[in-house]
């Protein structure tokens, strides 16, 4: 395979075909679902119709036209890539971004990815004792993610597509309101999945605290952490103490504060708040005391801050 020359025709840097060439290795791929078995697995990983019927149409056939050489390719070591770091739980980049206006093979190759890791992930959560129940609610954030693009116009996806690489290789349960990750704490990440209540935070909480010592003995974790645009003290001077958000945050030590590398937190903001990132901001709604708090601080010239902290197991 000329590395160059797929790259010129996938229309990205040919440094990014390197990455992938040399991350995927000798690791084997995995074979997609069948087609006939494709609609219900779509489903369980609560796929919008809307999404699954793209899904459909760009399905890598062994005849179809819309993928040529050079997809296949991309598809097949990015599935080896992320395959290669089964049991990993830093960020992974599965590929590059690609020009996804050029059709469904294109717009969905990593939602393809996906699909072929489901069976690879699920065996290695069975070998670590993982309900198949926590399986496929942590695997379901696939729908929920392709959703949330399409109400983004496509500018979501570069990001998720990284992000839903913690859950293909077993780096990320949903467990109740929260989702998990592992690493040197348990990191939380707050899914857009209904009010982030006390008690529904405790509850997530407490089935974290007997899962991970269950399931991962070996990892002995100490702290919960976070690191979010939500953990910002700023949001205080907006919303009032009973706040959901403002009692999630007082559960954290904040660490001191660094501007941090690579996270716009005023992006960030825009982004998980409105789902969208070009609407003017005096075109933004503003039915929530979040919206109005968003809108409010960025209109008066101040900036949002991603903040960290982390609290006892």
């Amino acid at each position: 395979m000329d590395l160059a020359d797929t790259a010129a025709r996938l229309g990205v840097p040919v440094e990014e075909v390197d990455r992938v060439h040399r991350l995927a290795g000798d690791q084997p791929s995995a074979p997609l679902p069948a087609r006939a078995d494709a609609a219900a697995i779509l489903d369980r990983l609560a796929v919008r119709p809307d999404d699954a019927a793209e899904i459909m149409a760009g399905w890598p056939d062994p005849d179809s036209p819309l993928w040529t050489p050079e997809l296949r390719w991309l598809l097949d070591r990015s599935i080896a890539l992320v395959r290669a770091d089964l049991g990993g739980y830093d960020w992974l980049p599965p590929g590059p971004a690609l020009p996804r206006e050029r059709g469904p093979a294109w717009r969905h190759l990593y939602g393809y990815a996906y699909l072929a890791l489901v069976d690879v992930v699920r065996a290695y959560h069975r070998d670590h004792g993982i309900a198949d129940a926590v399986s496929w609610a942590t695997l379901a954030d696939l729908g929920r993610n392709l959703a949330v693009d399409r109400r983004m116009h496509g500018a979501g996806w570069p990001v998720m597509q990284s992000w839903l690489t913690l859950h293909a290789r077993g780096g990320l349960y949903e467990l109740g309101r929260l989702q998990h990750q592992r690493g040197d704490t348990i990191g939380l990440h707050i899914p857009e999945a209904g009010p982030l209540t006390p008690a529904a935070v405790d509850a997530s909480l407490d089935e974290a605290r007997a899962f991970f010592p269950r399931h991962f003995p070996d990892e002995g974790y100490t702290e919960f952490s976070c690191g979010s645009w939500l953990l910002d003290p700023q949001l205080r001077e907006y919303l009032p103490e009973d706040a959901n958000i403002i009692r999630f945050q007082r559960r954290f030590e904040l660490e001191p504060y660094e501007e941090p590398e690579g996270i716009d937190a005023d992006v960030e903001v825009l982004r998980f708040v409105f789902r969208t990132l070009t609407t003017p901001l005096d075109e933004l709604p503003r039915r929530t005391a979040l919206q109005r708090a968003a809108v409010d601080h960025l209109t008066a010239g101040r900036h949002w801050q991603w903040r960290r902290g982390r609290f006892p197991v």
